[in-house]
């Protein structure tokens, strides 16, 4: 490691005044940071840490409204009671990150500020038609996410919080790298007042999507068998050495098909 300046953010507006020294970057969890330092890949002048800040921190539920603080790790979303009861499925999605030293460090706020095209967040949120909250506005999910490690965030802007309405139903399901467990391919499904969506990640090119094929089919029949005759096209999609664009899309009609079972069940 080389020499860095780091800094403990005593608030969210503390954070940003210090984000303005040289190169600084934010530091929540560190998964993706830190390794990425280590290896050279970045090379900030600052760390601001905002992993402490309470105000950051925690899952509310008022109604159908749920909002998850930026600094709150994949664990405490995955035990998180109130959240289990209003949304199981991103409860069960932030089970599924990692191993346990991942999910005790890593953020939602980190996850998706990140972008990365195999991480399991950005489904969800896009699924879920999420808001994120930043410290100068407000976001949608559908123009957040913008390609491979890309977001809408401008320079200085800190996420402080994800917000959405709960769904009827809504589950998630994965083919996991058995090495690294980030998803081959995961799809996540949702049935609410605004209809169906799905959203895939670990597949796209670009990055994380939304299937119009499985929403088209699931909007007629929110039942797997709506999806027995989906053909997925490997256009657009991903292909190293893990699987392949056709395997990749053979693996999101099946995932798809899990993910409605599930959120029937």
């Amino acid at each position: 490691m080389y020499s860095v300046n780091y800094h403990r953010a005593s608030s969210v507006a503390d954070a940003a005044k210090q984000l303005k020294n040289g190169d600084a970057k934010l530091l929540s969890g560190g998964m993706t940071l830190i390794p990425a330092m280590k290896t050279r890949l970045a090379a900030p002048s600052d760390l601001v840490d905002v992993s402490r800040l309470k105000e950051l921190q925690g899952v509310k539920v008022s109604g159908k409204t749920v909002t998850i603080g930026a600094a709150t790790t994949h664990y405490d979303v995955s035990t998180d009671e109130k959240l289990k009861k209003a949304c199981p499925a991103l409860a069960h999605l932030a089970s599924l990150i990692g191993d346990p030293a991942v999910r005790y460090k890593g953020t939602i706020g980190g996850s998706i500020a990140n972008n990365d095209p195999a991480a399991d967040y950005p489904a969800a949120l896009l699924a879920l038609g999420a808001t994120i909250v930043t410290n100068k506005r407000e976001i949608a999910a559908e123009k957040f996410f913008k390609g491979l490690f890309e977001t809408a965030l401008k320079e200085g802007e800190i996420i402080t919080a994800v917000t959405f309405t709960a769904p009827a139903k809504a589950a998630y399901q994965k083919f996991r790298n058995p090495a690294s467990r980030y998803a081959i391919v995961g799809v996540f499904v949702t049935k609410g007042k605004d209809g169906v969506r799905a959203a895939v990640t670990g597949a796209g090119e670009d990055g994380v999507f939304r299937s119009k094929e499985i929403e088209a089919a699931l909007a007629k029949n929110f039942d797997a068998s709506a999806l027995d005759a989906l053909k997925v096209s490997a256009k657009g999609l991903m292909g190293d050495l893990h699987a392949s664009a056709d395997y990749r899309a053979n693996l999101i009609a099946v995932m798809a098909k899990r993910a409605v079972a599930a959120a029937n069940a």
